[in-house]
């Protein structure tokens, strides 16, 4: 849809005027600018630590919660991994709006001492006496009411930048979001070798062990992120032609947008990008949440061997995800945000296809009662180690390879990054050059929502009927996904394109 012509003309009589942010247009001075490219900054380093933060116990949250509460089974596991989704889905919305009338600072360092505090709460819940797994899931849900300042993190970079920045902007946002997810299992691996007892600080009843120091390196790293949100960010809004606003006053105070500016977005592409970035996130949240158990049933490795091994596989698919950032960056320019799109998710498709089960070799079976011959070279303890027997389909479903995991990760390794940072950038195009707190807040509620059903749903389908059915619904969800970005392609295009803004741009 194209304005008229004499709504055009008012357009361009009043674009000198705010519609979002206070005071009038005006050319950026090149200090103005610096300071907007070290605030953009700051916020990918916030996104860097809220993925670190997340990434870093990954890995070792089933060998935990194995040690600490032995009625704790593979079905809790995906209630634990989905607590942090449940809690970034309900703070989310609620830090976008604050973001939206108040400083961004506060919604931050609030966010992130959240945060700081959850993951010291995380070092201790070894310690009561009984009901530990509850503890570790209250723990885990505070760390991710800490994380819905992704929300913020991200309506900030729309609104101070052009559109002609944004698709770069986000590639890097989303490159230091991958780089936080290597180094979180990274750091996981190395403090392996701390080992499972580690060493205990009776002052305080610390026990810093493999599990525990991870957590509270989170909260080093959380306490510098403050510092640097406090010394550094300013608040910055430019719009999609790159006029910057007098954005003085939202120091104090952000301006309500008017309801003409709400009723102009395409609320069914708005709908449409939800739906989107649910399914790529629920896609990415099974995969991470199976990884762990799945090698363990698999190839009969330990805890230690499975914390360990899987630290370096994600620490790969998030090198090989920074490189598909950055690729993304130019191929977009060239076939547009769209086709990146699908061609992520089509790859995605792949990977799952892959990862279906085939053959006549079958799982090592770990049966009541015997423990197989492993030894834990960290702490001499032996393990039972295999595919627990009261899994049936352990029986009669065939092992899936190791060359299978290994290229199923590549796939999806390069699918999922370009899938997700395209579904943002493209959804904050379709929003244009407004506060998007609020609607940040409900994308990033969306792909919350996606890791909270994703790890319920495969530890609950992977538990009972095994690979194949876990898998093979992910397929199908994968293809409706194609399904419906095919149906919808035409009116997922940005804001200022829809309403002849730039009229030059070519849609992408």
């Amino acid at each position: 849809m194209i304005f008229s012509a004499d709504k055009t003309a008012n357009i361009r009589e009043e674009e000198l005027n705010n519609v979002d942010c206070s005071g009038k247009a005006f050319k950026e001075t090149q200090e103005q600018y610096k300071s907007r490219w070290r605030s953009v900054r700051v916020m990918y380093l916030t996104m860097f630590l809220s993925s670190m933060g997340f990434s870093i116990v990954i890995t070792s949250i089933w060998p935990y919660l194995e040690k600490i509460d032995l009625t704790a089974d593979a079905s809790f596991l995906g209630w634990v991994v989905a607590a942090y989704s449940v809690g970034q889905m309900v703070a989310s919305p609620i830090l976008g709006l604050w973001s939206n009338y108040r400083p961004r600072r506060e919604p931050l360092i609030a966010s992130i001492f959240i945060n700081v505090a959850a993951n010291i709460f995380y070092a201790y819940v070894h310690l009561p006496p009984s009901h530990n797994k509850y503890y570790m899931l209250a723990a885990r849900t505070c760390v991710g009411i800490g994380a819905g300042n992704v929300a913020v993190v991200r309506s900030y970079v729309a609104g101070a930048t052009t559109l002609n920045e944004r698709n770069s902007a986000m590639a890097n946002m989303s490159a230091s979001q991958a780089l936080g997810f290597i180094l979180g299992p990274v750091l996981q691996a190395c403090m392996s070798f701390i080992g499972e007892r580690g060493v205990t600080w009776e002052l305080i009843d610390l026990q810093l062990n493999m599990y525990t120091a991870p957590a509270l390196l989170g909260s080093l790293f959380g306490v510098s992120n403050i510092v640097l949100v406090i010394a550094v960010l300013r608040e910055h809004c430019v719009d999609d032609l790159g006029r910057s606003f007098n954005v003085n006053s939202i120091s104090e105070e952000r301006v309500e947008v008017t309801g003409d500016a709400e009723e102009h977005i395409d609320q069914v592409a708005v709908v449409t990008s939800n739906l989107l970035f649910f399914v790529i996130l629920f896609i990415f949240a099974v995969f991470e949440t199976i990884s762990t158990p799945l090698s363990m049933d698999m190839y009969s490795w330990t805890r230690t061997q499975a914390v360990y091994y899987n630290g370096i596989i994600l620490a790969a698919i998030g090198f090989e995800s920074i490189l598909v950032f950055m690729a993304v960056k130019s191929i977009s320019k060239i076939t547009g945000d769209r086709l990146v799109l699908l061609g992520g998710l089509v790859i995605i498709l792949c990977g799952f296809l892959i990862l279906l089960p085939w053959g006549n070799q079958f799982p090592k079976i770990q049966w009541a009662g015997f423990q197989n011959a492993t030894t834990n070279g960290t702490n001499d303890l032996s393990e039972p180690t295999g595919c627990p027997a009261q899994q049936t389909w352990c029986q009669y479903i065939p092992v899936i390879h190791l060359s299978q995991y290994i290229m199923s990760n590549i796939l999806i390794g390069v699918g999922y990054p370009a899938c997700n940072v395209m579904s943002y950038t493209l959804y904050s195009k379709i929003l244009g050059s407004k506060p998007q707190g609020v609607y940040m807040g409900w994308l990033t509620a969306s792909g919350s929502g996606a890791r909270t059903l994703g790890p319920v749903f495969v530890s609950q389908v992977y538990t009972s009927l095994g690979p194949r059915w876990a898998f093979g619904t992910i397929c199908g969800l994968v293809v409706a996904a194609v399904v419906l970005l095919a149906v919808m392609y035409n009116r997922l295009i940005a804001f200022s394109v829809r309403y002849g803004r730039l009229q030059q741009q070519v849609a992408s």
